[in-house]
């Protein structure tokens, strides 16, 4: 590669070598256009329509290098779409190509975009920060001091959810009803294909974004066999929005049982197509693409569209009429979503809970589904609690199996019992600490870093007690107090389970 001066601000003839995304896909960055083709769709970087100088194109596409490098195609596509709209707006504004951005410019596009579109800017932010610290010219000094001390509100998150849009917000429970009447009916008289039946009844249950769908493999797909009991079926779905590789992260959801089964039977069929296709039948898409002869980082996938378009000519023909609107019933995806997060709400379940059933990263959207029915019961069961206890990791302490290896394992004062809970006397662990404590055990314990649990130990009565000691306060106080130990709930939760994976190392086998 030829080495060129950051500085330069004559005309160069930009050369590079091949560059290569995350995902593996390889590009030339000496193209005016970048295309892309991933399960998202096909995305293209037309530089010259940026109208930045020539001159500093160069470190523009250094710096899109970097993030194709270090983040998603989707990413960085992002960035892509939010710098043309501010150098759209600076180019009109200049009447001329972008020679360096400046404080004022960027003060002056804050006050063109408003509160609605205030997020392109805090989006872009990180990006012309980066360009700047990669010392390429474009960005003054002085507007990246403006960058990184100027705070910026996100999108405004979930008026449709909150003001239940019968358009945009979830469906109600009739409309969610007569979609779910119809799709049976239809596959009931074979008036509908497999692979969209059982699409659209992933995007049901799930809510999942269709880039994840379009990610799917063959392989996603798991059946556990269990000698007692019928078998239980896994699907792993992709994670995105994460900015990581494509399909380097999966959440793993368990299937229903006659979904499952008809799941499984209908991969085998994808397989069997692949037969002279892909050496490895596993690797097949569990939902081909319509277009497979497409450059894609993912051959045979369909995208993020086709899956979009898919779910929505099936439903089209549903032709199901919303009570609220009288008008044929608006479908999407996104629709489905925010159909699961409301009722995950209505069903009692806190801000944790959802984020974790959307496979958000945080909570910071999950907030907008529990204000936005007044038929939310605030409660935790036991069944709430196990859900919770992986994402809430309130334990702070360890499981231990050989009580020998325990810090004071042989000073019977450290025993963590409670006569009120198990009349026995069972100790539930041990105190890893010799400091005094003035905190009231057992409740103290499971959320702190000393204790050090028994495998063995009555952790199980513990859960059971605290769950009715709840649920009376509930009836004779408020909220507020009855949830006081919640956070200590969501601990023993997360030990009882810990402590069933020593019990239970080898009970399951799987069969892919």
């Amino acid at each position: 590669m030829v080495a060129i001066d950051k500085n330069n601000n004559q005309n160069t003839e930009f050369i590079f070598q091949v560059s290569k995304t995350l995902d593996g896909f390889n590009f030339n960055p000496k193209l005016d256009v970048w295309k892309f083709t991933d399960a998202s769709n096909s995305k293209q970087f037309i530089f010259s329509k940026l109208n930045i100088q020539e001159d500093k194109m160069y470190g523009i596409k250094r710096t899109f290098i970097w993030y194709l490098e270090n983040y998603s195609v989707n990413h960085a596509y992002n960035m892509y779409k939010y710098l043309k709209h501010l150098c759209k707006y600076l180019s009109k504004l200049k009447n001329n190509s972008i020679a360096e951005i400046s404080t004022q410019d960027l003060k002056n596009y804050k006050n063109f975009l408003g509160q609605t579109q205030m997020y392109y800017l805090c989006s872009l932010s990180g990006f012309l920060q980066k360009w700047h610290k990669m010392s390429y010219p474009g960005l003054s000094k002085e507007a990246y001091d403006y960058l990184q001390g100027l705070h910026l509100k996100g999108n405004k998150k979930g008026t449709a959810v909150l003001t239940m849009d019968p358009y945009n917000g979830p469906f109600s429970d009739l409309e969610l009803e007569s979609i779910l009447d119809t799709l049976n009916n239809k596959y009931a008289i074979n008036g509908i294909f497999d692979l969209d039946f059982l699409l659209v009844w992933l995007m049901i249950i799930y809510g999942s974004r269709p880039s994840q769908f379009a990610l799917l493999k063959v392989c996603d797909l798991q059946t556990i066999q269990r000698q007692d009991s019928p078998n239980e079926y896994i699907i792993h779905i992709p994670r995105v929005k994460n900015r990581k590789k494509m399909r380097s992260e999966f959440k793993k959801r368990i299937l229903p049982a006659d979904l499952g089964h008809l799941l499984v039977k209908y991969a085998e069929d994808v397989k069997s197509k692949f037969t002279y296709i892909l050496e490895d039948l596993d690797q097949a898409p569990l939902f081909p693409s319509s277009h497979p002869g497409e450059k894609k980082l993912l051959p045979y996938h369909c995208t993020a569209q086709e899956i979009t378009n898919k779910i929505q000519s099936v439903l089209s023909t549903f032709n199901i009429i919303s009570e609220r609107t009288e008008e044929k019933l608006h479908i999407t995806s996104t629709r489905f979503r925010r159909t699961i997060g409301t009722r995950a709400a209505m069903e009692g379940h806190g801000e944790l809970i959802i984020a974790e059933i959307l496979d958000h990263t945080d909570t910071q959207n999950a907030g907008v589904y529990v204000q936005s029915s007044p038929e939310i019961i605030e409660r935790i069961d036991k069944a709430i609690a196990t859900y919770m206890a992986p994402i809430a990791q309130a334990f702070e302490g360890k499981i231990v199996e050989d009580k020998s290896t325990a810090i004071r394992f042989n000073d019977p004062s450290s025993d963590i019992i409670d006569p009120k809970v198990d009349p026995s006397c069972k100790a539930m662990g041990k105190c890893g600490t010799y400091s005094f404590c003035a905190l009231a055990a057992p409740l103290a314990c499971y959320t702190c870093n000393s204790f050090q649990a028994w495998v063995d130990g009555p952790h199980e009565k513990l859960l059971e007690y605290l769950i009715k000691e709840r649920e009376k306060l509930l009836k004779t106080t408020d909220y507020r107090i009855a949830s006081i130990n919640d956070k200590t709930i969501l601990a023993i939760a997360q030990v009882i389970q810990e402590c069933k994976k020593y019990k239970e190392p080898n009970q399951q086998e799987l069969i892919t």
